[in-house]
């Protein structure tokens, strides 16, 4: 048995990889000691695709912010009519720190240098059953950054549509229900409890 660093809480009993073709995915048998000191065995999966990062590109002078509009399986397949999301440009860490990662996911994605990101916080978006961390940004920008198209990388798979709105009414869509993906959400409410709307 293997005791993790959490105060001894967790001890790691059986670990099988269920899948190894997209990203990674685990079953785990461990023991769990509970606050009142008695151990539960219990078992999980986990999918583990890496960690990522989140951009929300604002204006400050034309308070708007740069989106992006794609189709995403999952949604589809969960209920969205034609599985067309509207995001904030994010991708995963690919072994790069955090901003070095978003500078290039902004720019792939949609067609923006990005001057200064500021970190504003880190997240775990679905803890119960995916390993990811998100890095979350915001960065200022003007129509002179716009350094390609955008559009992401084809040959991923990727079909990115890149949308320019007022900040104001990307809070509408959200509250209408327009926009629907998570990290997106969290940072346009961000931007809006900053006082940037």
């Amino acid at each position: 048995m293997n005791e993790d660093t959490m105060g001894g809480r967790v001890r790691i009993l059986e670990e099988r990889v269920l899948s190894d073709d997209w990203y990674l995915l685990k079953k785990t048998r461990f023991a769990y000691r509970r606050r009142d000191g008695s151990w539960q065995e219990q078992q999980r999966e986990t999918y583990d695709r890496g960690n990522g990062a989140a951009l929300l590109l604002f204006d400050p002078r034309r308070r708007t912010v740069v989106l992006t509009r794609q189709f995403r399986f999952p949604a589809y397949v969960n209920g969205c009519a034609d599985g067309m999301l509207i995001e904030a440009c994010a991708g995963l860490l690919d072994g790069e720190d955090a901003l070095t990662a978003i500078r290039r996911e902004a720019q792939e994605e949609t067609g923006y240098a990005v001057r200064a990101p500021r970190k504003i916080f880190e997240a775990f978006m679905s803890p119960g059953s995916v390993t990811e961390r998100l890095h979350f940004f915001m960065a200022d920008y003007a129509p002179q950054d716009r350094v390609g198209a955008g559009g992401g990388d084809a040959r991923e798979g990727e079909d990115i549509e890149v949308l320019e709105l007022e900040l104001a009414e990307a809070l509408q869509m959200v509250a209408d229900g327009r926009i629907a993906d998570g990290k997106t959400i969290m940072l346009l409410q961000y931007a809006a409890l900053a006082g940037l709307s």
